[in-house]
Order: C-alpha cells, then structure tokens, then sequence
C-alpha cells in the first residue's frame, strides 16, 4: 500500500543514499565506494546486487569524491587514496589472502582481523545490569582501524522500512582508517548516519518518574512537594500504571492506551495542573502486545485494520505494516498528545523480533515516534527509548535501562556514558539511584544524583518498591539539603548545557566523552575510565564508591591533562598532565574547569555555591532564557563562549530564529579584558535586557577596573572573597545589542599553587582518629609537608587508610585499582618523581613449571605514570607501592584457590 499525502511516517530523510560513480570502484563480485579518504565501504556479492538504499547506520553516502586511482592486473585490484591502500583478489574473495588495506602508518588490515584495540561504542540497555557489562564496539580503536558490519541492518526504501534482499548472504562494511584522528572520524561518521538533533531546552531539567500506581492527587500532592522543598523539576514521567493494567481479559495488560480511571478520573485536568506546574509529560508505552478489545480505541482501530470489532480478536503487534502504523499514531497516541502528553517512554523489551515481523522494531519504533512528534513541523522532536542500535544518535534520548542499585553500577555509568560519545550517542538517562534489587541508601543515592548533575539527563527513578525512596527529602536532613543543592545546581547548569547540546548538533561533539576524544597521545586518557569531559570547559570524575569508615571520606583519582586546573567550585589550583587523588565530602563533587574556562549559569540570587539552597524562581524555569546570568571565569588562558539561545521547544532555529551571544576573556601584561555581546542572530529569543555577573576564580584583588557598554562608563559592583580569590563583578541589565566590556588593570595575580597545607588540614577534621592525634598533626602540618617521613611518628594513631590519604596529598603519588570499565586495571603514578617511593611487581606465571620462569618480580623507583592491565595468562601478580618505610600499598590477585 503506497503512502498516503498525509501519512505519519516520513517518505524522505535528508541525504542521498546513493553514492557518486566516480567513487565506486567494482571487480567481480566486490564494490568498494570511497566515501572519504578514511572511510571506504565494502561490498561482497557473490549472488550480485549490491545495494545503494539507505540503511539503519548510513543514510548520506553521496560526498566528495577523495583522490584516489585503480589499477587491475588480472584478479588482483588495486586501490590507492591519499591515507590507504586496499589490495583485492577476486580469487579469493573476501577473506584473509583477498582482502587487505594498508594505512598510512603502515599497519595492515586483513580481512578477518579481530579489533582487540577497539574503545568501545553503547550497548542496547543495561537491563538487570550490577556493575559493568561488556559494550558493542565502537568506531574508535587505537588500532587505528575499526570496522562496521552493516550486512544485517534493516533498509529505508521509500521511506519505510525493508530488508535486505533474499538469496546469497552478501556483506556491507564500513572501514574506517582515521589513526587517532578521533574528531575526523566521529565527524564523516555524523555526515554519512545523520546528526544528533537539538533537544528542547526543558528537558535539560530534572526528572521525576517512579514504577507505582499514583492516584491523580497523590502525583499532584508530589509534584508540589518538589516545590514546596525549592527542588526544581521540569518533567513529569507516569509509568506504566497510568493506562489499565488488570484488563478483564487474556492481555498480561502490560501494553495500554486507554487512561486509568481508578488512579485518574480526570486526566485532561491531571495534564492541565501539571502543565500549570511548569512540567512536560510523559507517558510510559509498551506496545509488543498489541491492541486488546479492552481499549477505548479498539473498536476504531480494529475498523482501520479491516477487522470486525465484535469478534474482540486481539490486534497483533505489527509496526513493518503501513496500514497498522498509521492506525497506532492517529487512534493511539495523536488523542493523548492534543490533550497535554509532550511525549513517550518507549519502554520496549520484547526482543529482537515480533511474530508479524522479522525486523528488529525497536529502531523503527524509534525512527516513526521521532518522525511523528515533529508532524506538524513546529515541535521540536526527540525520543525517550533504549539505543536500537548504530544510527541512533539521529533519535536521542536513550534510556539506559533497569540496573540493580549498587556501587558497581553507580561507578560503571561515568564510564557507559562517555564510551557512548564513541558512536555519537551522547544523550543517556539513566535512572537515577538505580532501578531495583540491590541495597539502597542515602550516601548511593546521594553520589548517584551528584553524578546525575554531570550527565546529559538526570531522571530519577526506581521499581515498584516501597523501599525505594527517591524525593530528596524522604530521608534525612543531610540527604536532603546536599541533594536538593545538587538539583538546583543542574537548573542552573541549562545555560551552559543548552549552549553544549547545540555545539552537539551544529559541530558533532558530544557533552559527555571520554578523555582520549581531546588527548588521543596522551596514554593516561586511556586509563581513567571513572572520568570525563563534559562540555568545552569542565572535566567530571563522580564520586563512585562510599566514604570510608576511617577517613569519613569518599576517594576518587582523576588524571588532568596538561595545562592548568581549577575545582569548579572552591577555584582551587591543581597542575595539569597530573595524576591526583581526591578525597570528599557528601557534598563535594569533584569538578574542574579548565585554564581559561567560561561557563554561563542560571542566576537565583544567590551567591554561587554547590552547598547554598536557592529558590526557585522564573531564572531556574527550563525552557525560557534566563534574565540574570552568572558566569563564572577561569584564569590561565585566553577563551571565547558562545551561549546559545533560543525558544527552547520549536523547530524556529532552523529558520534562524536564534541568537549566540559571545563571552570573552584576553589577558596581557598590562590588563585583563573580559567582553559581552553584542548578541547576533534573532535577538527576540533573548531577554530584552540582561542583568550579568562575572565570577573571576583564583585571582588576587584587583586594582582598577573599568566597566563600560557600548563605549559609556556604567555602574558595577564588587565582592572579593579573599579565602577563595573569588571577584564577583556585578554588572547592570543591558540589552543584547549593546557590547559590554570590563577592563582590570593590571591583570589580578593568578593563584597558581598548591596549597597542601590547606588539603591536609581538611583530610585531618575529616578523620576519626583520636583528638590528640588530630590536635598534634595540625601543630606540625607545615613541618609534614615539608618532609613525609614526620609522618612515622603518628603510626600508632593514623589508620593505613588515614596515613594513604595524607601521603598521597603529600607525594602526588598513589596507586589505584578502578574496575569502571569492567578491566581491572591499576594505576601508579609518582608526579614529582620522588626517588623514596619504589614499586614492586610480582609475578606469577602458572603456565610454566620452570622454578627460574614461573616467578619473577620487577622493581625500583616509582615511575610517574605505569598502567597494570589484567594478565594475559594463568597466574597471580602483586602490585605494591612503598612509601619509604612508613607504609606499602599493595593490590593482589589472590591465588587460584585449586593451587592453595
């Protein structure tokens, strides 16, 4: 049935599947199309017929043609581009001796290859996941290679989803020859699938969803108590438990479309109050079982479909069919949509295959939801659903799936999300505290929302438990004040967020990825999974694991890149191309802002501060532009921000109907410069008038500064925290046409030390150890940080725990086990190059029972950075590091018990 004028579903994606002739080159029963001078595909078709419609993963394949020449001599083919070369033999097809592609760098590539050296992509969901679980590959590899099998995903034709042909298996791969060019990848990678869409700016927010049987008033009751505990929220999700769940009849009611009247008498006024509340709605959809003769649109439905509604025969599942598609979204959603719901939970979890399919749904589930929100050509359309697989950057957001609350899965996310950048999947959500099973508590759930404020979406959620607490007040007084802060400082964060999901649109580059992204020479990025960038301008590495009973504190170690530092919140220095351990608080997270870092928040009035309770105000609301600003500056470099701006919700950007108003900082010898504006674009989006302070972080007190818009001197403000080196400017409203400038002159002294004295004063206060102890180790702080070995004299008072903290602090030299990634690797690092600490590594070799090769040990001074990965054959290992004589830190393998 060919597509009607008004259909739902789309009959043309942007692109042209078809490749240019002049980059396909074919010998016998192979085609290779050079799609870029990195990115050639494969083609093998014994059968003939090979295929040019777009597919799930590549919808864009007509470039520029790269440079390249062919040559045939008899079977063999050669291909020669400006980065490779591929050697073909048609005698032996597509396998080892037949197929083979040099780099640039020499190393080659046969066909069969395994990409040990893959760094990963995203995997479908983490459903019934504790801890890490292994990832589908990715596009990057330090190999310099990767290789995408495209011979299985489903095809557009016309639009509409189709298999591939019948009869001889064929291949479709995609080699991609990109070095440690990462961005260059990613990049051609966005061109030939398709780019990550602009989400609405309100659903930067906070989320609320929880799996439980609200009655009307109760969800209404809740949804004030956020605001009657000044917790911003912007998005409402109702679970499954919204539409009729016990049916009457053989439906499991899992699936459902018609509304609850038990739990909710009157929805169009639930949508209305909720909407009134300042929140976008969500329902929860599981659709695989169809459409049952309990549903309100059954009889209408089944009259679409052809069917008798007075036979009452169930209504399969069948998304593939035209007729059942448009019939699903007319009757099924479109009525709920023009009565308030923004949006779907597409909760699918049904498997690979239906019984009236033999397509994977869940993409195509995906691809029409997405197409269908943007209908009417003004709604801004997004997704919320798990990653129906390459290609599914195009449909964000991904929901990441039922995880069991624990640590392990806590600590596996920071690592899940940022890998998910290697595909282009930058926007995941997570629930947040975890789903079910597990032990829940205060201090996880606590570090799972600090975590949440550093990732793309933070929504809160659990199971169907009432054990499972989720507001931030339902537990203690601390619980609340420190998560509430947490949740303010997200509403807070939009501007910049916002400002971060249109460079993700505009300039490929995700807000969450993994270090190697900017550093791929540096080989610490690679060994820091527990970490990330987030954004331009900050870095994040979450507190993951409970505080321990001794230090009253919670570890991290962070590597930093080269260049300077500076914690996000107090403006502390911490050197770059540096590994460093971080011990914290409940309410401290570790964050750190660049040399030279701008990052634009939303103002409430309040000094800013990760700990300070701010109310909610219009300033906080998701989707509107904030009238006050406060934007927070970073010494050590010269940088320019671009906040983006818009109406948050419509599709009016694409006609121009937006505004990036650019945010300056230039140093010199004889003055500090920091410029605002003038605003270009749509100035209509933006606030009419604008009131701005500048937050100047790690600097002394200035001596002269001069504040003019447009030319004319104006009136400003100051505050200078002495303790911090914060200098908050305070500047008057003006409109985004004017250009605001403030000179200080000379530039204020940047504060480039680390002050340990100061770390460790607070590592001390943080301890549970005797006063005495805590009393003598402050007397003599300043002779411990000049020499360690003072520290023996505490031994009998210092816990191993306590006495590790301090010598790290003291050093900058540690040793550390992360399992983030799911690989147990251990980290030493020695930054000053301190020849008292030594490293021993000892070994042994279960393979062997020659008594000189089945034990060994390395050892000496300790390197400032090594990287111990699991072994890669039977046997045991122990890794210590010594700090003089004073303590020994030490992870071991435990024997294999059959050998004890």
């Amino acid at each position: 049935m060919p597509p009607t004028t008004n259909s739902i579903y789309p009959t043309h994606l942007p692109g042209d599947p078809q490749a240019d002739p002049a980059a396909i080159v074919t010998h016998g029963a192979a085609r290779f199309t050079l799609l870029t001078a990195r990115l050639v595909r494969l083609e093998y078709a014994p059968a003939g017929g090979f295929e040019d419609r777009a597919s799930r993963s590549f919808v864009h394949r007509r470039l520029a043609v790269p440079a390249f020449t062919s040559q045939r001599v008899g079977t063999r083919l050669e291909i020669v581009g400006e980065h490779l070369r591929i050697d073909y033999d048609e005698r032996h097809g597509f396998t080892a001796a037949g197929l083979s592609i040099t780099l640039a760098n020499g190393c080659t590539w046969r066909y069969g290859d395994a990409d040990d050296a893959n760094l990963g992509g995203t995997l479908r969901t983490l459903d019934k996941a504790d801890g890490p679980v292994a990832l589908e590959p990715g596009l990057l590899s330090r190999a310099g290679w990767s290789l995408v099998d495209d011979s299985a995903s489903p095809l557009l034709d016309g639009g509409w989803i189709a298999p591939r042909r019948p009869g001889a298996p064929a291949l479709d791969l995609y080699f991609f020859a990109y070095g440690q060019d990462y961005a260059a990848c990613l990049r051609d990678f966005r061109t030939l699938s398709g780019q990550v869409p602009l989400l609405p700016r309100w659903a930067l927010g906070n989320w609320w969803s929880r799996y439980w049987a609200y009655r009307q008033d109760e969800l209404l009751a809740l949804m004030r108590d956020f605001a009657a505990h000044r917790i911003p929220l912007a998005v409402c999700v109702i679970d499954m438990d919204w539409h009729i769940t016990h049916t009457g009849n053989a439906s499991r009611g899992w699936t459902g479309y018609t509304w609850n009247r038990e739990l909710f008498p009157d929805p169009r006024q639930l949508l209305a109050e909720l909407h009134a509340l300042g929140l976008k709605i969500a329902l929860n959809l599981h659709p695989a079982d169809g459409v049952w003769p309990h549903e309100a649109a059954y009889a209408d439905f089944a009259r679409a479909l052809g069917q008798d509604p007075a036979s009452g025969a169930p209504i399969a599942f069948a998304l593939s069919d035209r007729v059942f598609a448009q019939a699903y979204f007319t009757l099924l959603h479109h009525p709920h949509e023009a009565a308030g719901v923004d949006f779907w939970w597409i909760d699918w979890q049904q498997g690979r295959r239906t019984p009236r399919c033999a397509i994977d749904p869940l993409w195509w589930l995906n691809h029409l939801h997405f197409h269908d929100l943007a209908r009417d050509g003004w709604r801004r359309p997004f997704t919320f659903s798990r990653w129906g697989g390459l290609g599914g950057q195009r449909y964000p957001i991904g929901f990441s799936g039922d995880t069991v609350i624990s640590w392990r899965s806590l600590a596996f996310q920071p690592y899940f999300t940022a890998t998910a950048a290697n595909v282009a999947a930058g926007w995941w959500s997570h629930d947040i505290g975890g789903h079910m099973e597990g032990i829940d508590d205060a201090e996880l759930y606590l570090r799972w929302v600090q975590f949440g404020v550093f990732s793309p979406i933070l929504r809160l959620h659990s199971t169907q438990n009432p054990y499972l607490e989720r507001r931030p007040w339902g537990r203690d007084s601390e619980t609340l004040r420190h998560a509430r802060a947490a949740l303010q400082l997200r509403h807070a964060l939009i501007p910049y967020l916002y400002s971060m999901a249109w460079r993700d649109h505009a300039a490929g580059c995700a807000l969450v990825t993994p270090l190697y992204h900017a550093y791929p020479d540096a080989a610490p990025a690679y060994a820091c999974p527990a970490q990330y960038l987030f954004g331009s301008e900050l870095l994040v590495a979450p507190h993951c694991a409970p505080r321990a009973a001794d230090t009253q504190l919670s570890r991290q170690v962070v590597w930093l890149p080269p260049g300077d530092w500076y914690d996000f919140f107090t403006g502390e220095y911490y050197p770059g191309d540096a590994w460093h351990s971080l011990y914290g608080e409940l309410a401290e997270i570790p964050v750190f802002a660049r040399a030279g870092a701008i990052v634009p928040l939303a103002d409430a009035g309040s000094a800013f501060s990760a700990d300070v309770d701010t109310d909610t105000d219009g300033d906080r609301k998701p989707d509107a532009a904030p009238p006050r600003l406060v934007v927070h500056i970073f010494p050590g470099a010269d940088n320019r921000f671009e906040l983006y701006e818009d109406d948050g919700e419509s599709n009016a950007y694409l006609a121009g109907a937006s505004a990036l108003t650019p945010i300056q900082q230039r140093s010199s010898a004889s003055a500090l410069h920091l410029l605002i504006g003038p605003t270009f674009g749509d100035c209509s989006v933006v606030p009419p008038a604008r009131a701005w302070t500048l937050v100047l972080h790690a600097r002394a007190a200035p001596t002269q500064i001069v504040a003019e818009i447009d030319g004319q001197a104006c009136p400003f403000e100051t505050q200078y925290d002495a303790d911090s080196g914060a200098l908050h400017l305070i500047l008057p409203p003006f409109a985004p046409q004017a250009r605001c400038s403030v000179v200080l002159s000379p530039p204020p002294e940047v504060r480039r030390s680390e002050d340990l004295r100061a770390r460790l004063a607070r590592l001390i206060a943080a301890f549970r150890c005797a006063s005495e102890a805590k009393r003598a180790l402050a007397v003599r702080l300043d002779e411990i940080v000049a020499d360690f070995t003072i520290l023996g004299a505490y031994r009998t008072a210092l816990s191993d725990g306590q006495l590790r903290a301090m010598l790290e602090t003291l050093t900058g030299a540690g040793l550390h086990q992360t399992q983030a990634s799911g690989e147990n690797l251990r980290i030493v690092w020695n930054r000053h190059a301190d020849a008292r600490l030594t490293l021993r590594w000892s070994i042994e070799n279960r393979t062997t029972w020659d008594p000189y090769r089945r034990y060994r040990q390395e050892a000496g001074p300790a390197p400032r950075f090594a990287e111990y990965r699991p072994l890669t054959h039977p046997g045991a290992w122990q890794l210590s590091l010594h700090y003089g004589t004073l303590l020994a830190v030490s992870e071991r393998e435990p024997p294999d018990p059959a050998a004890a």
